[in-house]
């Protein structure tokens, strides 16, 4: 007697064949590659000063940028309508690829780098939020006895 194995069967498939079948399901609750949405532009590094992070704010007014800090939360938040609307009666475009939409982005910062002496600056459409090292974080030497 032969069996006959049914592929989709539950017993028969493991989750990795799930994931792949539905990736390229049209109603797949995967997103495709060309559906995502690309993030706002942000660099995040750490150096020998503590921890810097550099949003792109190329258009929009330092005052329509918020900044919060909260425990070791860090929010950095815009809202497009917040922004004065231009009269268009005398502009005529002819492109317009500078994204000003808005953001609304959040960082949990380690405990390291001390979040109460954050500093802030935009410098030619750049935000630049630097954090020191906490006191107790920095390096130090023993000396043996």
């Amino acid at each position: 007697m032969v069996h006959k194995i049914d592929l989709f069967d539950p017993r028969f498939v493991s989750p990795l064949d799930v994931l792949v079948k539905d990736f390229f399901n049209e109603k797949s609750i995967f997103d495709k590659p060309d559906n995502r949405n690309i993030p706002h532009p942000v660099d995040i590094f750490e150096d020998k000063d503590g921890l810097t992070f550099e949003i792109a704010c190329t258009g929009i007014p330092k005052d329509a940028i918020n900044i919060s800090l909260e425990d070791d939360i860090l929010k950095v938040s815009y809202d497009k309508k917040d922004l004065p609307k231009k009269s268009t009666g005398e502009l005529r475009y002819f492109h317009s690829g500078v994204k000003k939409s808005s953001f609304n982005l959040g960082w949990k910062v380690a405990r390291r780098f001390e979040l109460s002496k954050a500093d802030a600056k935009m410098d030619n459409g750049l935000l630049v939020i630097t954090i020191p090292y906490a006191d107790e974080s920095k390096p130090k030497s023993l000396k043996i006895k």
